[in-house]
């Protein structure tokens, strides 16, 4: 017998599959999370172009 392809709604939408739920982000503290993200890729850009100025 073949397996049942139904497409349909899952019961299980606001969790991630194969995320360890210490890891899990409450959605409430995504936008947080992004800015943090952002703040920290500034600091590696001007620490890179300190890097090059200096050489």
């Amino acid at each position: 017998m073949g397996r049942d392809d139904s497409q349909g709604k899952s019961n299980n939408t606001s969790s991630l599959p194969q995320t360890p739920k210490n890891l899990k982000i409450p959605p409430s503290k995504v936008h947080e999370e992004f800015a943090q993200e952002l703040d920290e890729l500034e600091e590696l850009v001007k620490k890179a172009k300190n890097n090059t100025q200096k050489k």
